[in-house]
């Protein structure tokens, strides 16, 4: 619960600076991006890249550079097994992990020109899918089902944007960290990803 404090928090932040948020013109961005989290560590033990996703808000706080970033994180890993789940003979190799993880960071950003530099940091939580599979030596057949972990995760990074009117294009990196074990072993990566955030600011001020 210590980690969804800072939400709160955040929540508050933006009630209380409505107002003031009237006169910026960044403060509502979406953002959709893809690439790839490449995990790092001991978690390169069960894990290899694939290709990923995200999705999110930048929500302006102020006249400054602050932002609130909600993220979604729909990444996609190879999941080579070295443990076999209890119940299960077999280990999985070769198979597809995904994840659902939501952060919430507080993020700034200074804007230069055409150009915006922004970094960002917080924490949040969700599921990692792993497969599992059963065989009936019987029937020839094998079973495939996905093991959800439950997962509390910190995350901090940066990025850079370049203004194309009503649309940025950006590229991000960020270091997330799992508190929790899959596999025996701690879950890190590394997120890559490049996108669009369209001003949406921009887009309901033409309406």
């Amino acid at each position: 619960m210590k980690l969804f404090t800072p939400i709160a928090l955040f929540l508050t932040i933006i009630t209380s600076n409505i107002k003031a948020q009237d006169t910026r013109p960044d403060k509502l961005y979406s953002s959709s991006g893809f690439g790839l989290s490449i995990p790092i560590g001991k978690t390169s033990y069960y894990f290899a890249p694939k290709f990923s996703t995200t999705l999110g808000l930048n929500i302006g706080l102020g006249n400054g550079g602050l932002f609130l970033y909600p993220k979604l994180s729909l990444h996609a890993y190879q999941f080579n097994q070295i443990v076999a789940d209890e119940g299960y003979t077999y280990k999985v190799q070769k198979g597809r992990s995904t994840t659902y993880l939501l952060n919430v960071a507080l993020g700034y950003r200074k804007i230069v020109d055409k150009w915006a530099f922004y970094g960002f940091a917080g924490g949040g939580g969700g599921f990692i899918l792993t497969p599992q599979a059963s065989v009936n030596a019987a029937t020839l057949e094998v079973t495939m089902k996905n093991k959800s972990n439950a997962m509390a995760i910190a995350e901090a990074g940066g990025g850079i944007e370049y203004n194309l009117g009503a649309v940025n294009l950006f590229a991000e990196i960020s270091y997330m960290h799992g508190f929790r074990d899959i596999e025996n072993e701690k879950f890190n990566s590394v997120p890559i990803s490049v996108g669009i955030k369209p001003n949406l600011s921009k887009l309901f001020k033409k309406r």
